[in-house]
C-alpha cells in the first residue's frame, strides 16, 4: 500500500484538512500539571455544573472553527492555565473585539472563571477543559491565532521535575506555528531561573522574536498589558521579582 506523508496529504482536501495534516499525529508528552485533589468551594463547583455549559468548548481531536463558534470574525486569543480566571475575565471585558479561548484542567478554576464570565455578561470566552498540550496539537490551527497568553505556570522548582516545565520545546514551537505573523506569545512568571530558561528556549525558537530584549528577563514593564493577580501579589510578597517576556511571530523565518 502506497503511504502518504503528512506533507503531501496537505496539498490536497479542505484548508481543516489540509491544516490538521500538517499538525501531525498525536505524541506522547510529560503532563504540565499534576492531577491533585484541590479545594473546590460549593460556589465554584454550582458554577461548574450551571454556568459552565454557556461557555464550554469540549476537547475534540479535530481543529475548531472559531468563526462557528463565537458567531464572528474576530482575532483570536488564546489563554494556557487561567488559574482562578481574573486576568482571563478582566481581559475579555476590556477587549469585546477579541474573541478568547481559556484552557485549564481543574474544577475550581474553571467554575471560578464561568461564575466571573457570568457575572460579566462576557460573550467572548469559551472554555476548554483539557491538557493544553493537546488541545494546541489537536484543536489549534497553524497561524490562526492572534495571541497566546501563559501566566504563571507551574515552575516546576526541584531540578528532576523541570523536565514538566510546559515552556519548553517542543511545545514552545508549536505555539509559534499557530501564531499568526505578527501575533504575540506573552508569558510571566516570579520564579527568576524559570524566566532565565522561558528566556533561552523562546529566543532560540526562529519563528519568534523578543520584542522587548533590553528588559527581558527583568522587572514587569509598562508595555505588558497583565492586570496584577493573586500569583502576581504572592511573588511580591515573597519577595520574587515578576518577569513579562513577550515575543511576536516572525512575517520570515531568517534564512528560510
Amino acid at each position: 500500500m502506497e503511504s502518504t506523508t503528512p506533507k503531501a496529504a496537505a496539498q490536497g482536501g479542505t484548508a481543516a484538512q489540509q491544516a490538521q495534516a500538517l499538525v501531525g499525529p498525536p505524541q506522547r508528552h510529560i503532563r504540565s500539571f499534576a492531577m491533585r485533589r484541590g479545594h473546590v468551594t460549593q460556589s465554584q463547583q454550582r458554577a461548574y455544573e450551571d454556568l459552565l455549559p454557556a461557555y464550554a468548548l469540549p476537547y475534540a481531536a479535530r481543529l475548531i472553527d472559531a468563526q462557528a463558534v463565537f458567531g464572528r470574525a474576530a482575532p483570536l486569543v488564546l489563554e494556557i492555565g487561567f488559574g482562578m480566571g481574573e486576568t482571563t475575565a478582566a481581559i475579555a471585558q476590556q477587549h469585546p473585539q477579541i474573541d478568547f479561548l481559556g484552557v485549564e484542567v481543574f474544577v475550581a478554576g474553571i467554575g471560578a472563571l464561568a461564575r466571573r464570565a457570568h457575572d460579566a455578561g462576557l460573550r467572548n470566552l469559551r472554555i476548554i477543559q483539557h491538557d493544553a498540550v493537546e488541545v494546541v496539537r489537536d484543536m489549534i490551527a497553524p497561524a490562526s491565532l492572534h495571541g497566546v497568553h501563559v501566566f504563571f505556570p507551574d515552575p516546576w522548582p526541584k531540578a528532576r521535575h523541570h523536565k514538566r516545565r510546559l515552556l519548553a520545546q517542543p511545545f514552545v514551537g508549536a505555539l509559534a506555528e499557530r501564531l499568526r505573523p505578527g501575533g504575540t506569545l506573552h508569558c510571566a512568571t516570579d520564579w527568576e531561573h524559570y524566566a532565565e530558561q522561558m528566556l533561552a528556549v523562546l529566543g532560540a525558537e526562529p519563528r519568534l522574536r523578543n520584542l522587548h530584549a533590553d528588559y527581558a528577563p527583568g522587572p514587569r514593564s509598562p508595555w505588558c498589558e497583565r492586570p496584577t493577580t493573586k500569583f502576581h501579589a504572592r511573588g511580591t510578597r515573597l519577595g520574587h521579582g515578576v518577569r513579562d517576556l513577550v515575543f511576536e511571530r516572525r512575517a520570515q523565518v531568517p534564512g528560510a
